[in-house]
């Protein structure tokens, strides 16, 4: 026998310099450097130019400490957008911003302080503020090479904070814009209040914790009622804060309830019927005597005395009931409920409406007034009415009202939920104090509302007008707006854009002057915050108001305003160029606004109330809402939990690509999950689709144009592996149109490893390695695959950046970056989708029928198998030959039963394709093809 010929040398193999293994960490940081040497983001804005607009306007992140994995998704998103609108043509610019002011920033700052044993209320306000502009100044460029680290494209070099002096002067504009339509006004309400801050909240800076409270019952005597028998009987309220019955100034009843008199050791109490065993078994009694019934419309004209009587002055005035049907009700307590107008909402509207007003008696840190009649003593005045030993069954409170008779029950153990500051953590309270409020319901008929509207009705309409991606967003925000209060827009802090007010004296009213404003406006743009000044005041006011007349008023704008206020001096001020709509354009300046579920009520709700009061309309076209990321288990990342992931040391070590991989495959419009479990799943998602790229490179190298075969010409598996592309493009087209972006990486994916890697690239192999160099199938299947590189590298793009480009780049050196291509342009070919899909099942059916053989050894591969399926499984058009080819078998034939069998080939095997086949002389032959394929080579080579 003679010696065979190694035909190595006649197949192609694929061949690239596109590494298997990806290096991410390690390769990411040139490639981002590579793009800033280039101006990679200024070239894509002039290769966008006078193209459609699509604005995404950037939610600001707080300045003040390293990225987290909220920061990560909510940024990654924000890339997708961008990125998938600039890849369909559009003019996408990115500006990222940064919220800068605020108490976030002060508190770090007052930290630090106290570290250093410094009290910032002896620095002065501009020094401390300037430690506040500095602080934040750092964290925004940490954060910002964190940003830039994760692949988000944008311009960097030019981001909006709201403590530039440009910004801080617009926002000042837009807050004299309310007072100029009379959209703002003075007034002593109770609002969220920090003891710990000592200062007023927002809805949005506050969360909710379960907290251990003291729950007492105290008895207030009845001296007068319209029923007499009510005289001497005790009118008994339930509070699980003791603190506030020093302010006491009502009760309030239901007219709806009906109420008892009972008596329990010779003492009358009245309390709601569906209430009295649970009071009665707070006492620690069993048993009672039941008097009468009285309906609480009765009680009208009751007065009690207060506990404390015995103090004289405000203590001895006698307490009203008032009818509080609207929120007195019989789910706990005992159907009264004590009135404190300086501590309640519902209590402060009650007493206001009959007279009663607030006594301002708790001071800016949550202690009492040292000129108090009660709580007198130095040990008393000394606690913070948040502290618990200030309302414990044994605290002074309990103590006094004890000794006075009063407290029926004291005890330490009602678990429910309480508001706390999001920033120091400790528990807020409800406090009465003067503040700047923006109506929600007032006409202003100088305002930007439409005619005839109120703010609320306005916003109301704009949340209809609005897309809510997911759709119940519209409702979250709708019933926060629907039902919220006045904006409390002050706050008594240093370190923020001032409320920059005149206030005259004597009438209380705030001076409106439009050449004072200009002149306000005008000395903030050029130096800042600190413009607004005592010394200064003079010169706002000129020569037609004296500086005595007026107060300067010295509060702070709630950081909710600035940032409310971004769509004005990012979209609108002509600073970014990038972001101006065309000129005459109406209507809201953003396509869209993207941040997590909490910014419903946070800044999606400021910027739709400042946009809707002094334009009409909301900022936006659309709001993109994603929700929060835990652990693998699914539980809130905490660091006294050590369960947070840093995208950091994922990044450090896997590389930006998976973390964006990572949150472009979660449903992020739920809460959704991160572990190492999971990066470790995305990770292995990951190389699968490089080494489709990494297929795709190196079964390409060596294509030209010359080798291109019509689409007219395509065999039917092209044809039909085409139309799947083109599905895949329909479907990638929408899920960025719905912002369904786990759509559109699982449909990528999906694509790559079941159409292609598993079927399409399995089966072609074959061609692509021993078909002759001009032979129409190989030329086909390589046309086709070019077509693939050209659309996948191009959708991959958005969600793997560096990969991308790495792809990109390795194909086309010279070509520039794969950011700068546009959505590619996949042909329209006609293909039975159906027929191919009975028949992929069948494939799947033959492989799982040869996998036995397999394990058992009795064949190698599926080349040495002989097949026989069912003759009317096969579709129509199909011969024994193309099935061979499609099953990758060595022969397959048609059979009347119903089940797939296989046997080993007896034919012998091709040295050069390895395929059994008839035409094969013995092993080590060639076949018909391959011979072809060796005399079309050599003759080349000669």
């Amino acid at each position: 026998m003679t010696e065979q010929r190694d035909y190595k040398d006649t197949v192609f193999l694929p061949k690239t310099d596109f590494p298997m293994k990806a290096g991410l960490a390690q390769k990411e940081p040139g490639i981002l450097s590579r793009w800033e040497d280039e101006g990679l983001y200024r070239q894509i804005r002039e290769a966008r130019a006078g193209r459609e607009k699509f604005i995404l306007h950037d939610g600001p992140p707080y300045a003040n400490g390293d990225m987290h994995i909220g920061h990560a998704l909510n940024h990654i998103l924000k890339d997708m957008v961008v990125r998938t609108q600039t890849l369909l043509g559009k003019d996408a610019p990115y500006v990222p911003g940064w919220d800068c002011h605020g108490l976030p920033i002060e508190w770090k700052v007052e930290e630090l302080y106290r570290k250093k044993k410094k009290n910032k209320d002896e620095v002065p306000a501009e020094e401390f503020r300037a430690e506040c502009r500095a602080y934040a100044r750092q964290w925004v460029d940490t954060q910002r090479d964190q940003l830039k680290r994760l692949g988000v494209g944008g311009d960097w070099d030019h981001p909006y904070l709201t403590m530039d002096f440009d910004a801080e002067a617009t926002i000042v504009g837009e807050l004299l814009k309310f007072a100029k339509s009379d959209m703002l006004y003075r007034g002593a309400k109770p609002v969220m209040w920090s003891p710990v801050e000592k200062t007023a909240l927002a809805e949005a800076e506050v969360e909710y914790e379960d907290i251990t409270s003291t729950q007492i019952d105290v008895a207030f005597e009845i001296v007068e009622a319209e029923d007499a028998d009510l005289v001497g009987a005790f009118a008994v309220i339930w509070t699980t804060t003791p603190w506030t019955i020093p302010v006491n100034q009502a009760l309030a009843y239901g007219a709806h309830i009906d109420y008892h008199l009972i008596e329990i050791e010779g003492r009358r109490f009245l309390i709601a019927e569906p209430l009295v065993d649970s009071f009665v078994k707070r006492m620690g009694h069993e048993a009672h005597d039941l008097h009468f019934f009285i309906k609480g419309a009765s009680l009208k004209g009751t007065r009690v005395r207060h506990p404390m009587h015995h103090l004289g002055g405000f203590y001895a005035e006698l307490r009203p009931l008032l009818d509080g049907s609207s929120f007195v009700t019989t789910d706990s307590g005992t159907g009264l409920v004590h009135m404190a107008p300086d501590h309640g909402e519902d209590d402060f509207d009650l007493c206001k409406a009959n007279g009663l007003n607030p006594k301002f008696v708790v001071e800016a840190d949550g202690r009492y007034r040292e000129d108090w009649g009660w709580l007198g003593r130095a040990d008393e005045r000394s606690m913070s009415v948040i502290n618990p030993k200030f309302n414990a069954p044994d605290g002074p409170v309990c103590s006094d009202l004890r000794e006075a008779g009063a407290l029926l029950s004291a005890s330490a153990d009602y678990t429910h939920s309480y508001p706390h500051s999001w920033r120091s953590k400790a528990k807020v309270i409800y406090r009465c104090t003067p503040q700047w409020f923006v109506p929600m319901d007032k006409l202003a008929p100088e305002a930007g509302m439409p005619a005839g509207k109120t703010l609320r009705e306005t916003a109301v309409q704009a949340i209809a007008d609005t897309r809510f991606v997911p759709e119940k967003g519209r409702n979250r925000i709708g019933a926060m707006v629907e039902g919220r209060p006045d904006w409390v827009l002050s706050r008594q802090r240093a370190w923020g854009v001032p409320i920059t007010l005149f206030v005259d004296r004597k009438t209380g009213e705030y001076l409106v002057d439009d050449a004072v404003n200009a002149r306000i406006v005008a000395a903030i743009r050029e130096t800042g915050v600190d413009a607004w000044s005592d010394a200064r005041a003079q010169e706002y006011l000129g020569d037609a108001y004296k500086a005595d007349d007026y107060e300067r008023v010295v509060d702070i704008l709630d950081v909710w305003f600035d940032s409310g206020s971004t769509h004005a001096f990012v979209l609108e001020s002509g600073k970014w160029p990038d972001l101006l709509r065309p000129e005459g354009y109406e209507g809201p300046k953003a396509d869209l606004y993207l941040e997590g579920s909490d910014q419903h009520r946070g800044w999606f709700q400021s910027s739709l109330l400042e946009s809707c009061a002094t334009r009409g309309h909301a900022p936006y076209k659309a709001v993109l809402t994603h929700g929060f990321t835990m652990d693998a288990k699914g539980l809130k990342m905490s660091k006294s939990l050590g369960n947070t992931i840093s995208p950091l040391k994922v990044m450090e070590t896997n590389g930006a690509d998976i973390i964006r991989l990572w949150a472009l495959s979660v449903d992020f419009t739920e809460d959704h999950r991160i572990g190492d479990e999971i990066l470790k799943g995305v990770g292995d998602q990951y190389r699968r689709l490089r080494n489709t790229m990494r297929y795709m490179l190196g079964a390409l190298d060596g294509f030209c144009e010359e080798e291109r075969l019509p689409l007219a010409e395509m065999p039917e598996l092209e044809r039909y592996v085409l139309s799947l592309l083109a599905k895949l493009d329909a479907t990638l087209r929408e899920a960025v149109d719905d912002f369904d972006y786990n759509t559109y990486v699982r449909a990528l994916v999906d694509f790559c490893n079941e159409d292609l890697s598993a079927f399409f690239f399995d089966i072609r192999k074959d061609r692509l390695y021993c078909d002759a160099p001009s032979d129409p199938k190989r030329r086909a299947y390589r046309t086709v695959l070019d077509l693939l590189f050209h659309a996948l590298v191009r959708y991959a793009a958005p969600v793997l950046v560096f990969t991308a480009e790495e792809t990109w780049g390795t194909r086309y050196p010279e070509a520039g970056s794969v950011h700068l291509l546009e959505w590619p342009e996949v042909p329209a070919v006609d293909s039975d989708a159906a027929r191919w899909q009975d028949l992929r099942a069948l494939r799947e059916k033959v492989t799982e029928a040869i996998e036995p053989l397999r394990r058992e050894k009795i064949v190698r591969s599926s080349l040495e198998a002989e097949v026989e399926v069912p003759a009317d499984a096969v579709p129509a058009g199909f011969d024994t030959g193309d099935l061979a080819e499609l099953f990758i078998s060595a022969k397959v034939a048609l059979g009347q039963g119903k089940a797939v069998t296989v046997a080993k080939t007896s034919e012998a095997k091709c040295g050069r394709c390895w395929r059994h086949l008839p035409d094969v002389a013995e092993d080590g032959a060639l076949c018909d093809r391959c011979e072809d394929a060796v005399a079309e080579i050599d003759g080349a080579a000669a």
